[in-house]
């Protein structure tokens, strides 16, 4: 069992990849500033506060969830699109593919979209989350490319006590009949403000909070845009929040088209809906 790699925000983007297709996760100091971070616990603290603890073992009975998160926020440009984050996502996920049409042979390369979203609060008291693999979603078969990278930003200290996830490096790589066990997984230890990245292959889980107060993460899913999204964004984020957002987080939230052509809207890319809409409330 091995800890897991940490990495300024100025690493190169080749060696996170390299990390991250060895290991399966990193962890990026310094993801966020002290300023934007102290904006995002304005925006969202709130709906912490407001929301009551889940009420099934899984999700946790000592653990609040809240969720549309760019609905409640128009901070969260430097997080889903940081370079390290992005760009991993973009070079693990974004492979040329190829179809026929006729006999005409045509690479294409697919896109990648927000899929989930949340908040996460762990109290004291809550137990370990069962390890697993956020990609079961899909229905996935392992070892396989990757199709979601996952970000966990720190919004409070990720400690052993606290509940940090638990990661098991490597676990992307096994295959499907080996189960995840308790003491392969290692804490995702952080300050607030660091983030952790890992591929949706990997097993992983939220820890055990023994502490005496409760740690706050913030995870944004990428998956490839011909998946459907772990979260409707197009009903968790009205379209008046969406415009709120430059063009590259707006096509990542789903309005883009996959190639070769799943995602239209009136057989047009969804994002000409937007611009009509743009362009009729500047006019207004």
């Amino acid at each position: 069992m091995t800890g897991l790699t940490r990495v300024r925000p100025d690493a190169a983007l080749d060696d996170v990849v390299a990390v991250l297709e060895r290991d399966g996760a990193v962890i990026v100091e310094e993801f966020v500033d002290d300023e934007t971070l102290a904006r995002l616990w304005d925006d969202f603290g709130p709906a912490l506060d407001a929301c009551e603890f889940s009420e099934d073992w899984y999700n946790g009975k000592r653990t609040k969830r809240v969720s549309s998160l760019f609905a409640r926020t128009t901070r969260l440009t430097p997080v889903v699109t940081h370079p390290l984050y992005l760009g991993a996502a973009r070079r693990i996920m974004q492979k040329p593919t190829h179809i026929w049409l006729g006999k005409a042979r045509v690479e294409m390369v697919p896109t990648i979209q927000i899929s989930g979203t949340q908040l996460i609060q762990i109290y004291p008291g809550q137990g370990k989350q069962p390890l697993h693999r956020d990609d079961a979603l899909h229905l996935r078969s392992h070892p396989g490319p990757t199709s979601r990278v996952q970000l966990m930003l720190a919004m409070s200290e990720f400690t052993a006590e606290n509940g940090a996830t638990m990661v098991i490096p490597g676990s992307h790589h096994w295959d499907d009949e080996r189960p995840p066990r308790a003491e392969e997984a290692v804490p995702a230890e952080m300050p607030a403000g660091s983030a952790l990245i890992w591929l949706g292959g990997v097993y992983h889980g939220g820890g055990r909070n023994t502490a005496e107060t409760p740690r706050t993460g913030m995870t944004i899913a990428l998956d490839l845009g011909n998946l459907r999204q772990e979260e409707n964004q197009y009903l968790a984020v009205p379209r008046e929040a969406v415009l709120a957002y430059p063009e590259e987080v707006r096509r990542l939230l789903g309005y883009d088209r996959c190639p070769p052509g799943l995602g239209w809207y009136e057989m047009e890319d969804p994002y000409t809906l937007l611009e009509r809409e743009e362009s009729a409330a500047k006019s207004r």
